[in-house]
């Protein structure tokens, strides 16, 4: 997802779930740029993902272009692939000759991203994706990407210390994790917490932010966290900066009244 609100759209199709209302929309302008995109939008005007209808190819939003490019230059040999927030599918659609298992909390969300978004990679999870993950083989995947919300604010049982131990005991001996996440500017409250839960369960982390013009503007931050050392080629990080996040409170299942699971 990414936050900010778009142009004036034409909408698509809309529906109501979970108390959220989604819709897709075309758009002749996005962030600024000129074109032909679809988008897949919440009420509030966050976009969680957009498609250029001239180049169906192209991946439109930078944190997709930097999660992928810490994947590929992470794991020459990347092979499983879970995704926790399959959103129109632009991810496990890049990857779709790997073995990838996608998950997506919305029934309608994951029919839309064939139907309107070209998805035509493997079958689509329908659930939770902590329960899912939970059912994946301990040692098995190279690379969880992370990347869910909803309009309601964030999931937060994958963000938990509980979830970042299930997530390291689900990856072999070299594996990463990958989040996209939102916090407002370079200090948040939220993000130190994500990035203290990382650092209290992995070897090597770090962190990328795409900066926004205010101080408190909401910052995109893409980060990673891994049982090896980490890569990365800056002119490949579709405009993040690599920004360190600090060390917050760690967050856990009970402060959320979550049950444990896996």
């Amino acid at each position: 997802m990414r936050h900010g609100r778009g142009t004036e759209m034409e909408t698509i199709a809309q529906a109501k779930e979970f108390g959220s209302e989604i819709r897709v929309g075309d758009t002749t302008e996005l962030y600024g740029e000129k074109g032909r995109f679809r988008v897949l939008q919440f009420a509030n005007g966050d976009i969680q993902g957009a498609r250029d209808l001239d180049q169906p190819e192209r991946i439109v939003l930078e944190y997709p272009r930097a999660m992928i490019h810490l994947m590929e230059q992470n794991h020459p040999t990347l092979e499983r692939i879970f995704i926790l927030g399959h959103g129109i599918g632009t991810i496990a659609g890049y990857f779709a000759d790997h073995d990838v298992r996608a998950a997506e909390i919305s029934p309608i969300i994951a029919e839309w991203s064939r139907s309107y978004f070209g998805y035509a990679g493997p079958e689509v999870l329908v659930g939770d994706g902590r329960s899912l993950l939970a059912q994946e083989a301990d040692g098995s995947l190279d690379v969880i990407v992370l990347d869910a919300f909803t309009e309601k604010g964030r999931p937060w049982h994958l963000f938990t210390r509980e979830f970042w131990r299930l997530a390291e005991r689900k990856l072999q001996d070299q594996g990463s994790i990958v989040l996209n996440i939102f916090g407002r500017g370079r200090r948040d409250s939220f993000v130190d917490a994500v990035w203290a839960g990382l650092s209290d369960t992995f070897a090597h982390q770090r962190g990328f932010i795409l900066p926004s013009g205010e101080l408190h503007d909401p910052a995109n931050y893409v980060l990673i966290a891994s049982k090896q050392p980490i890569e990365a080629k800056l002119s490949q990080m579709a405009d993040f900066e690599e920004s360190e996040p600090g060390l917050g409170t760690v967050l856990e299942d009970e402060m959320f009244g979550f049950e444990p699971n896996g």
